[in-house]
């Protein structure tokens, strides 16, 4: 499966008195990658289109702290394919070192949302996904 890269703008309020980045904002760095991934995946408006994904589960281990000033990046895949929902695999890098800095796993149910109802994954989504 394809692995996508977005590289994160951080903004002051991201980071503590210490110059960490707070791991709340880690998990806004993990939405830039999902969004970033399912635009570019899909062509769909994940904000604005009456069929999309919501999120059913998301684990996070955070592995080493995550500085200001240290330049970041989100890679996402997709792991796994079902028939209603998918798995996916998130990593927070360094991009100087290439450092394991936070690694997510998040369910997504594909649903529809006019109908507030759970859908089975189109076919043309799940072969863009494959891709």
């Amino acid at each position: 499966m394809k692995v996508l890269r977005v590289d994160i703008q951080k903004r002051f309020a991201d980071s503590d008195i210490l110059g960490h980045v707070n791991n709340v904002n880690l998990q806004h760095y993990f939405d830039v990658g999902k969004v970033d991934f399912m635009t570019k995946s899909l062509e769909i408006d994940v904000l604005h289109d009456s069929k999309g994904f919501i999120t059913a589960s998301t684990t996070t281990n955070y592995i080493i702290q995550t500085k200001f000033f240290e330049d970041v990046c989100v890679e996402t895949t997709i792991e796994s394919i079902g028939n209603k929902s998918l798995t996916m695999f998130q990593k927070i890098l360094s991009i100087e070192t290439g450092e394991i800095k936070a690694e997510s796993r998040s369910v997504f149910v594909a649903f529809n949302f006019k109908l507030q109802e759970s859908i089975v994954i189109p076919d043309n989504w799940r072969e863009a996904l494959k891709k």
